[in-house]
């Protein structure tokens, strides 16, 4: 099918966010548009514990002499104006919710053991739960007495404007049995979040509620909010402060004693967003306003970032469909993308193109037809993505059509073409013309620039990509898929049907190359051991010495070796190499973690210095190394995501992003434990860097993103 692309807009100064991904629960909102072919693997906790385990709880947090609390500009509330008596309620204007939270960020967090197994979400109901997490200690169920937070909420719930930092919306954490919010009520009460019956390492989506119970709450509204409702739900909030402290303490709050306490703010909105715009997410007219890190939409710009146009062979690119929202970054950041004649889409929608359809191209860009569109416009082409043409049940037509495509691609990338047409037709944006009309010194005869592109830039078009590859370049399948890798910098992600149809078709694809020299043995050249071991994905390239891969790929060590990958660090998954092998391979250059189930129980921060230095020892020896658990996602990414925060200093939020959008095809998942440690390890480089230390984003903010994120993969979404 041969369409005609219209050359995005230019961007302006501000960008609106992706259209419902920042609320959990909230009608307002949906959910964020998930990245295609990404999926969410099951994680095993590890073995089932046995009784005897379960009498043998883990590690009890520090004693109460240990405790050190975290301090807050809120507590007491003794110097802030009383905005009502019954329930207590104060006011607290911009300037001094500004300088609390800039306070909360500097303030060391708990602990790890001292919040945790708290943070999972202890149900009294849920006996499996407690039995594995505290067993027979009920001391461990208690509320930890050393956290104390700020929750921002927005009164009226929409959350897709005038949103400050961090803030949800009243039923996010307070019940509403009436089920309107509107209607007049003197009810208040948090949500019982802790989950009933299951077993989960990873329930972020709690966090927001759990912390709102240990924090001061601050409420507010936009322009449209009357302020009768904000004081209604700062009521209902002060309330449910109330009847909380008299479940965990077991006696009612005497006044001017409650542990937390609620406020108004009582400045407007319109000058919160003029006079404090640092903690302005989405302003009045739901833009963002890039002063809070927004985790879907820097993801998108890392994974951009990491399949930005590259050349794979002459005048043929590969990348990610442009998006004009991340073009203005890109644009400021200098990586200016060159200008293609014509664009190939790879979308599993997509149907193979016929003769009919190169010809209309070819009329359009020789300028023998004319467009409404063609000032503005690049031809667009489609074919069907990777995965979509299935062995063993191809059809011939398939096959042609895919050596067509590639014969035309070369044909339009090399061929000369009349000087006149090309000046004539608008069309063709790849080649400048001087003043005098000539073609630019260098551009002549150069052929036309194509972009093969799909939505994150290497998982639909990989199949394309490599047959072309194969087909321009006159390379069997295996060397494709290493150069592309390793000499190209692509990273990709092809299905292991992508594997089995390219090495059935690949003395087709061969003998049709233009470099086919008539050779008939070299068409068929001997399978590499590696290649029958590989399902279609790589490892992982998070760091140009560091990759990021699952058990299976630990075990193809001839893979391992192609890639220039000389030391593998496995956590708590060993590699089963049979003994030729290992004997040939350096002890040294294979370190094992033991003991680090993906459990929620077992820490890791123990481990990240001897295993960052093994990481970094690679480095100064040339080598790269593969980090590696059973699946990929959770003890292995917590150790990458570790180095990535050590070498590149990014924060948390940054560095989780980093490591997720270059994580091919799966969504990482560290638990709930390892997320609060690596925020913990970002305190620590704070302190190795000399640095103040000034979170970017707190706790429930940061599991409340990853929440969202995680939404549109999971099974009950």
């Amino acid at each position: 099918m041969a369409t005609i692309l219209a050359r995005p807009a230019p961007l302006p100064g501000r960008s609106t966010p992706p259209p419902a991904h920042l609320s959990i629960n909230t009608s307002q909102r949906g959910t964020p548009a998930a990245v295609p072919n990404k999926h969410i693997p099951h994680c095993s906790p590890g073995p089932r514990p046995s009784p005897r385990q379960l009498d043998t709880p883990p590690s009890s947090p520090p004693s109460a002499t240990q405790v050190v609390e975290t301090t807050s500009l809120l507590h007491p509330p003794t110097s802030f104006p009383k905005h009502s008596s019954e329930p207590g309620l104060y006011n607290i204007s911009a300037a001094l919710l500004v300088q609390a939270l800039d306070h909360l960020a500097t303030q060391p967090l708990p602990s790890t053991k001292q919040v945790f197994p708290w943070l999972h979400g202890l149900h009294a109901d849920n006996q499996l739960q407690l039995a594995f997490f505290t067993a027979r200690k009920k001391s461990l169920r208690r509320t930890p007495k050393c956290v104390r937070g700020i929750t921002i909420v927005k009164a009226g719930g929409d959350l897709s404007h005038s949103k400050l930092k961090g803030a949800v919306a009243p039923d996010e954490i307070l019940k509403c049995d009436s089920g309107d919010w509107r209607a007049d009520s003197d009810e208040g009460d948090f949500l019982d979040i802790d989950p009933k019956e299951g077993f989960s390492v990873r329930n972020f989506q709690i966090q927001a509620c759990k912390m709102a119970t240990v924090s001061d709450v601050v409420v507010y509204g936009d322009d449209k909010t009357p302020r009768s409702e904000v004081e209604k739900v700062a009521k209902r909030i002060s309330r449910a402060q109330a009847l909380w402290q008299r479940k965990i303490e077991g006696t009612s709050p005497v006044e001017g004693e409650k542990s937390f306490n609620t406020f108004v703010v009582a400045d407007p909105y319109t000058n919160i967003e003029t006079d404090h715009p640092d903690i302005i997410a989405l302003d009045s007219e739901g833009c963002m306003t890039g002063k809070v890190m927004d985790f879907f939409h820097w993801e998108r710009f890392e994974m951009c970032s990491m399949t930005k146009p590259s050349q794979i062979s002459h005048n043929v690119w590969m990348g990610p469909t442009p998006d004009p929202g991340l073009q203005a970054i890109a644009d400021f950041r200098g990586d200016n993308e060159p200008e293609f004649d014509i664009m190939i889409e790879a979308s599993d929608l997509a149907q193979i193109p016929d003769a009919k359809a190169f010809k209309l191209l070819d009329d359009l860009l020789d300028g023998k037809i004319q467009s409404e569109l063609t000032d503005v416009a690049i031809p667009q082409l489609e074919f069907p993505g990777s995965g979509a043409i299935m062995p063993p049940t191809w059809s011939h037509s398939e096959v042609d059509g895919l050596v067509d495509i590639c014969s035309w691609m070369y044909r339009q990338a090399h061929s000369k073409f009349d000087d006149k047409a090309r000046r004539d037709s608008k069309l063709s944006l790849g080649a400048e013309i001087d003043d005098d009309g000539d073609t630019a010194m260098g551009q002549e005869g150069a052929g036309r620039k194509i972009l093969i592109h799909c939505t994150d830039g290497y998982t639909e078009s990989s199949l394309l990509a490599l047959a072309y590859y194969m087909y321009a370049e006159y390379a069997p399948v295996h060397e494709a898929w290493l150069k592309l890798h390793k000499e190209k910098k692509r990273n990709f992600f092809a299905y292991g049907s992508d594997v089995a149809l390219l090495r059935a078709i690949q003395p087709r694809l061969l003998q049709s190359s233009p470099k086919h020299n008539g050779d008939i043995q070299a068409l068929c050249p001997p399978v590499p051991n590696w290649l029958e071991k590989m399902d279609g994905s790589l490892p992982s390239r998070i760091l140009p010495y560091m990759y990021l891969g699952n058990l299976g790929h630990a075990d193809n060590p001839e893979l391992l070796q192609e890639l220039g990958i000389g030391q593998v660090l496995s956590v708590g998954e060993p590699v089963t190499w049979e003994k030729e092998i290992m004997a040939r391979w350096p002890k040294e250059n294979l370190l094992f973690v033991d003991k680090v189930q993906d459990n929620g129980v077992d820490p890791l921060t123990e481990e990240f210095g001897r295993c960052l230095e093994f990481i970094e020892r690679g480095r100064r020896n040339n080598t790269a190394t593969l980090v590696h658990c059973r699946v990929g996602v959770s003890r292995s990414a917590t150790i990458c995501i570790a180095e990535v925060m050590n070498e590149l200093g990014l924060s948390l939020p940054r560095a989780y992003c980093f490591v997720r959008a270059r994580r091919l095809n799966v969504i990482i998942q560290p638990h709930l434990r390892f997320s609060y440690e690596l925020l913990k390890w970002e305190e620590f480089q704070c302190q190795r860097r000399g640095r103040p230390l000034r979170r970017e984003m707190e706790w429930a903010h940061i599991a409340r993103e990853i929440a969202a994120m995680n939404k549109p993969y999971s099974r009950q979404g």
